[in-house]
């Protein structure tokens, strides 16, 4: 290693005495000398500069010496230059000399300088030089200069020192490298490889003042200007920390606290179900809880829409790993349980991670678990939605659904996973475990022992896996700490799976309940990728590590939740091996298992080396400080133990195993603390030889410093601990997930930044962005390349190498993207692309996640009195140390401030807040092969104290700092906001404390407020640190800042706390720009993980000089630090800037923040409107009675007008006052401003009633209207015509409102049109049919085809996205793209706006059908205050809170805290204002900025309130649904709706509407409720819905009547207002001062200097038409946020979507209410009589269906005698459902061919909805209902074929399903009537009964054969004939084939009757008609056999009579 050593010596022949600096520069780079303090002539530096070098020295270059005079406050002052060519330095290699200094303009001048060089050009060839060759140690403070070097820290020191401490503060000189990181301070001594240079790279500079912009400009010269930033410049001057880690602000565990949820599951219907003529239910299953649907009878597509709630109160964890099952069970009745079709299953977390955490109207596939090479079994159709507190659900509307069912296109399942989803096999693999704790007491063992003899070990461990709702365990080992199963359990699931999450749990087998010992997760998502270059789930073999509770074995363990995985475990339980892996089954081979319960079998052992190398690891801690040590502890010693896994835990760790001895051998003894391992390396044997553990620090009693906590005292001498363990060397993995982390981190703090700049409105947020995803995506290449190296490793799982290859992947994929992105981030896009940095931050997150464990996480526990108190747990990968720096852990060799906190359920809520202790530590982790390092990120100078005298090579116990600086620590506290309201008026009486070090001081406490100004600065003298000044400098601890609230008894109340780092000068700096004095920050403050306000504050941290007279002297010169000489004695030190002193003689000693940091301020008006005061609850029982309200902002303020009766008028009587008050001239600084309202009681007394903190002023500063912006006003007309829309806009507005057209014309066209399209049947609809809910249910269509069209859109504009990044990416210009773009934008814009102008709705009108044109009104899918901002327009509402603020875990909302409202508004501007606001006409100067406000007097008005109909109600009853009836508040008057409840309905309509007159302000809260009516007990509230009437009254909008789209005069779409068009316009003119409106002929109207068009005609009730001009004043309105200065939206004629909510289930909605409210002064014209919305009512229909005749039924039976095939058919048909009307023809016996004859009419009366195709069925639930529930059901007509048997059951046949409203038309002859019929419905054309009335033709029936395929099993041929009611009263029709109208009788032939009833019939039938043949043939073969016998019988007697008788 070649090096360049330059000694300097001496300079010499100095002027005057002073501090002097050198600097020696070489190839650029410049190192100091530390600084040369107060010498005369002579400056003695003896100091040593080495270089080491790559390339040879070359024999022209320079070596540059700079000597300077050094000033702490201003730039140092050159002295003079040395300059010297290294010529013969290069040839000899050695070089002494003395030399004269030049000065500037090269004139030598007298100073000379002594330097001795030397050169080393390789190893050896000069000779090693030896520490003491050229330079004798001068004697120093302590007598002693040691050198630093590396081999101290393996304990050698080299030089001729002999204290081992690090050299002296000042005698390292720092260099800097152009453009790169800043470089550290270069060490002397043994040569370093450069390897190692590299690796220290970046360690903070040590950066001069002077030096910083040049900084500045020489890294923007560097790089782009975009990439350069703040934070890029700020990084480098605020020392980016090297040493010290962040802290993490938030304290509180969240992960195990028990939260709201509720999920609800509408089961809607069941299609495909396979199976015969079955009664299916559905079972809804959420955990452990069920729920069932009723039962429909006989059919395969049953309809339920049944709606089903469960409530939990659990924690997350535990919900989102809770299976959501539907199964459909057939036939299930109160005695047998039914047979299981299918069932479906998912997780709860799959719903919640969806979008709007909810499935809508999806269809669920069923499968059979028994059967899994079955097919699918049916489908259910359903909607799931998992809401949590404070989720808000969209609901999609929940309009009448005629979409056709698509059910392969709406699959429950979530998107990228593929609808056929197969079988597969999950192999669990359960190796062994090592590590267990004791679960048993030693007592009941001392016992066993006695009797048996043998020592046991006290655990017996079984693992149990849990995976989509099913267990499978392993055996039990009995009495084994290391019990080996190798078992497999095996899961047969569909895959991809819908469950997440696989649970292992290690429980220990009890004879009373088994516990669990430890929990682990293995999330399928991180062991699969489902990307097309992915792979199945795998892991391992490897090991997981399992945390819980604490070791020691208690009966009742209060932290047992930790062990079964709820909560961050506190402490190693065990670690299991494991292994997972995943087979897709082919179904179809024959030796599959069928069905998927779970399987356990052995698997063979694996070999010790699968899991990596055994490798001993070194942990290294040293404790810096211990601070804030809870004071309930304080008393006893308090010592620290740190552990890994059970090394190091010697009160609980060591569970020494029986089976231990046995091992020893193999040299496996893990646990063995004492056991001497001796290590490989043959070097470092002797020194590991004793190196036991230690890993816990002596016990040592606790100081006290202040009230609340101690410290311990750990000055000079720092305790360390160290601990030796064994793992299997997986570094690998964590070094993987460090490297993404640290990009994500760097990410993560880059794009806070950019929100920051975003927040606070400073400059370029969109340069920030862009640095950012350049630093992005150069750290995912470097990610990249580092990666590639260990693509081959060995001793790898297959999930390493996969993992390996898609993070790499994916990472390059990012990296790519970022930089695109980056190329499009402009000034408007910012935010968006911030998002999808965003989207990049969560998805590095998730790929940094680690599935397989390595080395188990590190726990430091506070102990005492040999009790764990508190603990800190950090993961192991954090503090691992790498030779790469990017792999290395983010807190390895760092100084760490932790926080030690309660562990488990006892960290919850406020205790958990405390801090416990907070420790300043330093970890080191690695192999002990590689444990040279483990010091170095220690702060410098210490000296190592080690246990024994005779190991050098131990690490240290004790590090000893001989070192301190000291230092003056100032807090400037200014202000904080919006703190947490801690007492029960609802303020807090906060005070701060802070603390640095073992300090801490307290502000002052201020009464009552949430916004404290302190304006305090709190001194911390002498504060002692430890270590060298300069790392101290970039490195500073950091402060805690705690905020109490001050009770006058018990102690102060905790509010919260914040951190903070100061800003640091040390004493050789100046304190001057651009770092000091230090800016005001805001530091957010956290209360467990909740915000609790915010503190605005500097602090900065000045290193103290020596010498007490000096600072004395200081003093007296420096009276302001702005002089521009100062001139100390001879050093020219300038010291601490001095402190002012207290200013105000009030506040006493207290010292006020100084001039230089507190804020600019400059004068400010605020202009407060004082409205009314609402709502006002009791005080302490009193009610209140004369309000008053104070307003103060920064000190000033101003009070109301006293309201004299709070009943009768809470207005106010005096509207605007104002004050005037110095404010910040920086917005972001601004105080709050806080309104309190106090009642004024008798005898002077005041009342808190309750108290607002307005926290941003900004949004009421009002800013004059700029007069660039209104030229155009003046440019001329401008011409608004409607006709300028497009041109589907034309069609409608004219058409709408041009009556000219004469009807007739309308009809011909129509009918051309329809002759023309064949298939187009829409009809006319007819005026006379229209009613308010044709309206309504045509805007419900709108809306949807408008959030249709958003969703094309915005894919649209994706796509366009991806379009111009692919341009970019190819280099095209995008130029044309943007040309597209633009149009596409506009479009996009339409079409949200959209929503609005509902004219634009007919966009994509050109696919569609034409709608039947009904004019419509606006469904807003939410409340219509948050359409139009609350109607905050220029009247504000601002809650009054009082009472303690609730906390998460306690569930007080603040709406509980809420006592009142206060109506108000404010404005504020700079002072003086410009004249021309004030000379304007009409200008009231008592009104200030708010003119033309109305008066507040009290006016009477009529509210009507309109409610539609409720949807999704929670259900109330046991039975799962509800009686809701509507109730309505205003003030005293209460509407009550309760006879007109609606029985057993969960999305009642309503349709009432409801007249309440009402005085404001005294009523203007409108409360609507709905209730559930019960018989006995009283009503429920079910959700209410609370309408601020007021503001939408006063609102410039004009909410009182929405304003329709069209005028007309009668009709469903009559005008509302009592007032028309024009004369709204007219007003509106006339308020807003505008010029207008002039009719003008032709149809327009001129309104300001805009133009509009519109039709002027109208025709009332007669069919007479006339001239008008509402139309035209209409049209204005329409448009009327396009009048200039004046315009905004106006309402429109709408229905809003109000959630309901009950007050105890906060924040879950309880059902949405649709409704509206018009409003109507009384002092104008009233209003006409209210719409009609009331509900449709059904018509009356009667089917009638004749069944002519059956063709091809299949034959079930076989004859008696024949064994012939025959069917006895009948069709049976229903239409509501079986019960109620279902009616069967007569029999047809004995048909051979299938063929039946019938001749049979059913008739089917029913009620109809037409609009909703709906029918409505009313009936008793069951015999005890007290009521008839309504039902509607879709029309479906269900015909089926049955035979019919006498003795047993008839059998089922086929059946056919007809939609009513959409059914294949019947075909004309049997034969060509055929499946396909039924099989592609979707393609035939339909038709409706509806519209035909009449329908004849042949339709198949169909029925599943056993493989689940369709088969034909018949054909009807029927006839439908609908009727209405009043025509089937006209010509009545009989049942069957009775009068009236009869049918004929059936030509049957004869074979079809009962052969008992014609027994000889039936035998000529049967017998002779078949067999004839047969017979005739038997008969002849009987006679021949007769005449046989008779010839055999006769024959032998007519022989003997031959022979006797011859």
């Amino acid at each position: 290693m070649m090096s360049l050593v330059v000694h300097l010596k001496t300079v010499a022949h100095l002027r005057g005495k002073g501090d002097r600096i050198a600097k020696v520069t070489f190839r650029g780079l410049p190192l100091y000398s530390r600084v040369a303090e107060n010498c005369g002539e002579v400056a003695h530096f003896n100091e040593t500069f080495r270089w080491p070098i790559a390339s040879r020295l070359d024999q022209n270059e320079m070596l540059e010496v700079q000597v300077y005079n050094y000033s702490k406050v201003f730039t140092n002052r050159l002295v003079g230059t040395f300059c010297m060519v290294l010529q013969k330095v290069a040839e000899e290699g050695h070089l002494e000399l003395t030399d004269t200094l030049i000065d500037d303009n090269n004139m030598s001048i007298k100073t000379s300088v002594t330097i001795d060089i030397r050169y080393q050009p390789m190893d050896g060839t000069g000779g090693m030089w030896s520490d003491g060759e050229f330079l004798d140690v001068p004697d120093d403070r302590d007598g002693m200069f040691a050198f630093e070097t590396d081999s101290l820290l393996s304990g050698q020191s080299h030089g001729s020192g002999t204290s081992p401490g690090r050299s002296l503060q000042g005698s390292i000189p720092t260099f800097r490298k152009a453009g790169r990181g800043v470089f550290s301070a270069m060490k002397l001594g043994k040569a370093k490889s450069s390897k190692d240079d590299h690796k220290r790279g970046d360690e903070p500079a040590i950066l001069e003042m002077e030096d910083l912009d040049k900084k500045a400009m020489r890294l923007a010269g560097m790089l782009e200007p975009d990439t350069i930033s703040l934070a890029s410049v700020t990084a480098v001057t605020t020392n980016v920390s090297n040493k010290r880690s962040k802290p993490d602000i938030k304290m509180e565990p969240s992960s195990g606290r028990p939260v709201d949820y509720q999920i609800s599951i509408t089961v809607i219907e069941a299609r495909q179900l396979i199976g015969l003529n079955m009664d299916p239910v559905v079972c809804v299953e959420v955990g452990d809880d069920k729920k069932y649907t009723s039962m429909k009878e006989s059919t395969n597509c049953p309809y339920y829409n049944e709606y089903f709630v469960f409530d939990f109160h659990v924690p997350p964890d535990v919900m989102f790993d809770k299976i959501i099952k539907l199964s459909v069970i057939h036939s299930k009745n109160l005695l047998r349980s039914g047979t299981l079709v299918g069932t479906f299953k998912m997780d709860v977390g799959t719903v919640y991670s969806q979008p709007e955490h909810q499935f809508y109207h999806k269809w669920a596939i069923l499968s059979d678990p028994d059967d899994i090479t079955a097919g699918c079994k049916g489908y259910v159709k359903c909607d799931i939605a998992v809401v949590g507190k404070g989720d808000n659900i969209k609901t999609p509307h929940k309009a009448n659904e005629t979409d056709e069912d698509d059910i392969e296109g709406n699959l429950l399942l979530p998107e990228g996973i593929p609808a056929e989803r197969q079988w597969a096999r999950f192999y669990v693999k359960i190796h062994r475990a090592e590590g267990l704790p004791k679960m048993n007491t030693s007592i009941m063992a001392n016992v066993k022992k006695a009797f048996i003899g043998e020592n046991r070990d006290l655990v017996d461990p079984y693992v149990q896996v849990q995976f989509s709702g099913q267990k499978g365990k392993t055996s039990v080992q009995k009495s084994s700490y290391e019990p080996i199963w190798n078992e497999q359990v095996i899961f047969t699931e569909l895959f991809p799976p819908l469950c997440k999450r696989i649970k292992v749990q290690i429980r220990d087998s009890d004879k009373v309940n088994d516990v669990a010992i430890g929990t682990h997760f293995i999330d399928l998502r991180k062991i699969s990728n489902d990307g097309d270059k992915g792979f199945l789930p795998t892991l391992g073999p490897a090991w997981v590590n399992m945390y819980g509770s604490t070791r020691q074995y208690t009966l009742m363990d209060e932290h047992q939740d930790l062990n079964d995985g709820l909560g961050e475990g506190v402490s190693f339980r065990a670690r299991l091996l494991i292994s997972v892996a995943v087979e897709i089954l082919d179904t179809t081979s024959p030796e599959i298992i069928c069905s998927t319960d779970v399987q356990v079998e052995p698997v063979s052992n694996i070999s010790e080396s699968a899991t990596g190398k055994m490798e001993e690891f070194f942990l290294f801690g040293s404790f810096l400080e211990a601070t804030m040590i809870d004071r309930k502890i304080g008393d006893k010693p308090i010592s620290f133990e740190i552990t890994i896994g059970n090394y190091g835990n010697h009160i609980d760790g060591v569970s020494k195993s029986s089976s231990v001895k046995k091992k020893k051998k193999e040299g496996e003894n893990q646990e063995e603390e004492n056991e001497l391992i001796q290590n490989s390396s043959e070097d470092e044997a002797d020194e590991d030889a004793d190196l036991t553990s230690v890993s816990s620090t002596p016990p040592m009693k606790p100081f006290i410093t202040d009230r609340n906590y101690f410290h311990l005292p750990y000055f000079e001498k720092k305790p360390c601990v160290y601990i030796k363990s064994w793992w299997q060397d997986q570094r690998r993995r964590l070094y993987n997930s460090n490297m993404m982390d640290k990009i994500a981190d760097k990410l993560e703090e880059g794009l806070n930044d950019v929100q920051e700049v975003i927040k606070t409105e400073k400059a370029f947020p969109e340069r920030r962005l862009r640095g950012v995803l350049e630093e992005l995506s150069i750290g995912c290449s470097r990610y990249v390349t580092l990666a590639n190296k260990d693509v081959n490793l060995a001793g790898r799982t297959k999930l390493d190498r996969e993992r390996l290859k898609s993070c790499m992947r994916e990472m390059d994929s990012m990296g790519q993207q970022a930089k695109q992105i980056r190329t499009q981030v402009k000034k408007n896009t910012v935010k968006e692309k911030l998002k999808l940095a965003q989207n990049f931050l969560q998805r590095l997150r998730f790929l940094a996640d680690e599935p397989q464990h390595s080395i188990p996480d590190v726990f430091i526990w506070m102990m005492s009195n040999n009790k764990r108190i508190a603990y800190a747990r950090i993961p192991s990968k954090d503090i691992l140390y790498s030779v790469v720096d990017e792999e290395t852990g983010k807190d390895c060799g760092k100084v760490k401030a932790v926080f030690l906190k309660l562990p488990g359920k006892k960290g919850f809520g406020p205790a958990g807040w405390t801090v416990q202790a907070k420790l300043e530590l330093y970890l080191w982790l690695g192999l002990n092969k590689s444990r040279k390092n483990f010091l170095h990120g220690l702060p410098n100078g210490f000296e190592e104290i080690r246990a024994t005298k005779m190991g050098h090579g131990l690490p240290p116990v004790t590090l000893v700092y001989d070192m301190k600086q000291v230092f003056q620590l100032r807090a400037h506290m200014y202000q904080a906001r919006s703190l947490f309201a801690a007492d029960s008026s609802g303020l807090s009486d906060p005070f701060a404390r802070v603390f640095f070090s073992s300090q801490s001081q307290v502000t002052e406490v201020l009464n009552e407020t949430l916004c404290p100004t302190w304006d305090q600065l709190l001194v911390f003298d002498d504060v002692e640190l430890f270590g060298e000044a300069t790392e101290l400098r970039d490195d500073p601890p950091i402060i805690v800042v705690e905020f109490y609230d001050q009770d006058t008894v018990g102690k102060a109340e905790f509010i919260g706390r914040t951190f903070a780092k100061p800003t640091i000068k040390m004493r050789d700096e100046p304190y001057g720009p651009p770092r000091f004095p230090p800016q005001l920050e805001y530091y957010q403050i956290y209360r467990g993980n909740s915000i609790a306000g915010e503190l605005l504050a500097a602090f900065e941290l000045l290193q103290i000089p020596f010498d007490a007279e000096e600072i004395r002297r200081a003093l007296i010169a420096v009276h302001d630090f702005a002089v521009p000489q100062i001139k100390v004695g001879q050093g020219g030190r300038a010291d601490l800037p001095p402190l002012e002193g207290p200013t105000d003689s009030e506040r006493g000693p207290i010292l006020p923040v100084p001039l230089g940091i507190r804020p600019v301020l400059s004068r400010y008006r605020i202009e407060v409107l004082f409205w009314g005061l609402r709502d006002l609850k009791r005080i302490n029982l009193a009610q209140v009675d004369r309000p008053r309200v104070d307003i103060e902002c920064a000190g000033r303020g101003v009070q109301s007008a006293l309201i004299q009766n709070y009943k009768k008028n809470p207005n106010f009587s005096t509207l605007v006052k104002w004050f005037e008050v110095d404010l910040p001239e920086n917005e972001l600084l601004h105080p709050p401003l806080n309104i309190r309202v106090v009642d004024c009681r008798a005898f002077g007394r005041y009342i808190l009633v309750g108290s607002h903190a307005v926290s941003t002023l900004r949004h009421y500063i009002y800013s004059p209207p700029d007069k660039s912006c209104n030229n155009w006003a003046t440019a001329g007309d401008v011409s608004v015509s409607l006709e300028a829309e497009p041109p589907i806009r034309k069609m409608d507005t004219v058409v709408k409102l041009d009556a000219n057209e004469d009807e007739s014309d309308k009809e011909k066209k129509k009918k051309k049109k329809k002759k023309k399209g064949g298939a187009e049947e829409e009809e006319e609809t007819d005026e006379r049919v229209l009613d308010w809910w044709s309206k309504y249910f045509a805007s419900i269509e709108t809306l949807k085809e408008n959030l249709r069209s958003q969703e094309a859109a915005q894919a649209e504009a994706e796509e366009r996205e991806d379009l111009e990044i692919a341009a970019e990416a190819a280099d095209i210009r995008p130029d044309d793209l943007h040309l597209k773009g633009s149009k596409m934008k506009e479009r996009f814009k339409e079409k949200k706006s959209s929503k609005q102008k509902r004219s634009q709705a007919a966009d994509g009108s050109e696919k569609r059908p034409p709608k039947a044109r009904v004019d419509e009104l606006v469904v807003y899918n939410r409340e219509l205050e948050s359409e139009y901002g609350n109607f905050e327009d220029w009247l504000h509402t601002f809650n009054l809170y009082r009472g303690k603020a609730g906390d998460d875990d306690e569930h007080a909302l603040d709406d509980d805290r809420i006592v009142g409202r206060f109506k108000g508004s404010l404005c504020m501007y700079k002072v003086p204002l410009s004249q021309e606001i004030t000379r304007e006409a009409g200008y009231d100067p008592n009104m200030g900025m708010f003119q033309s406000i109305p008066h507040n007097d009290p006016i009477h008005v009529l509210v009507r309130v309109y409610v539609v109909r409720a949807t999704d109600l929670h259900p109330a009853d046991i039975n799962g649904k509800a009686d809701p009836y509507v109730v309505i508040k205003l003030g005293k008057s209460e509407v009550k709706d309760k006879e007109n409840y609606i029985s057993k309905q969960l999305n009642p309509v309503f349709g009432k509407s409801f007249d309440i007159e009402a005085t404001f302000p005294m009523e203007s809260m409108l409360t609507v409720s709905v209730y559930d009516w019960d018989l006995v007990g009283t009503d429920d509230l079910i959700g209410e819905t609370k309408i601020d009437l007021e503001n939408r009254f006063y609102s410039k909008f004009r909410a009182t009547c929405g304003i329709a789209s069209n005028y007309s005069m009668h009709g469903y779409n009559i005008w509302r207002d009592p007032m028309k068009p024009s004369q709204i316009l007219a007003k509106l003119c006339k308020e807003g001062k505008i010029d207008g409106p002039h009719y003008g002929p032709g149809g327009k109207v001129k309104v300001a200097n805009r133009i509009f068009t519109g039709p002027t005609e109208i025709e009332d009730e007669n069919g007479l038409k006339k001239q008008t001009e509402e139309h035209l004043a209409l049209s204005v309105l329409n448009h009327w946020e396009e009048i200039p200065r004046v315009g905004c939206k106006l309402v429109p004629e709408h229905v809003e979507t109000r959630p309901l909510l009950n007050p105890d289930k906060p924040g879950i909605e309880q059902g949405r209410l649709e409704m509206w409210v018009d409003m109507f002064p009384m002092d104008m014209p009233a209003p006409g009589p209210a719409i009609d919305i009331s509900p449709r009512k059904p018509k009356r229909y009667e089917l009638r269906v004749i069944i002519w005749n059956t063709d091809e039924v299949i034959l079930e039976d076989d004859d008696y005698f024949t064994g012939e095939k025959s069917s006895d058919i009948f069709v049976r048909g229903w239409l509501k459902g079986q019960q109620e009307d279902k009616q069967d023809t007569d029999v047809h016996y004995h048909s051979l061919t299938g063929e039946g004859n019938f001749n049979w009419r059913f008739v089917f009366p029913f009620d109809y909805l037409v609009a909703e195709e709906k029918i409505i069925i009313s009936k008793k639930e069951s015999m005890f209902s007290w009521d008839e529930t309504e039902y509607k059901i879709p029309p479906r007509l269900t015909m089926q074929v049955w035979d019919a048997d006498h003795f047993s059951a008839d059998d089922f046949l086929g059946a056919i399903e007809l939609d009513l409203n959409r059914f294949p038309r019947g075909a004309k002859t049997a034969k060509q009537c055929n499946l396909d019929m039924i099989r592609n419905e979707q393609e035939l054309p339909t038709i409706s009964i509806f519209k035909q009335k009449r329908v004849k033709g042949w339709w198949p029936f169909v029925a599943r054969d056993e493989n689940d395929e369709m088969e034909l099993t018949g054909k009807v041929e029927a006839e439908l004939h609908l009727v209405t009611a009043e025509e089937a009263e006209k010509s009545p029709v009989g049942l069957g084939r009775n009068e009236p109208d009869p049918l004929e009788k059936p030509n049957r032939p004869d074979t079809s009757l009962m052969w008992f009833l014609g027994p000889l019939k039936s035998l000529r039938y049967f017998i002779w008609h078949n067999y004839r043949w047969l017979i005739l043939k038997a008969l002849g073969l009987i006679l021949l056999l007769l005449m046989l016998g008779l010839f055999l019988y006769s024959i032998p007697g007519y022989l003997v009579k031959k022979i006797l008788g011859a």
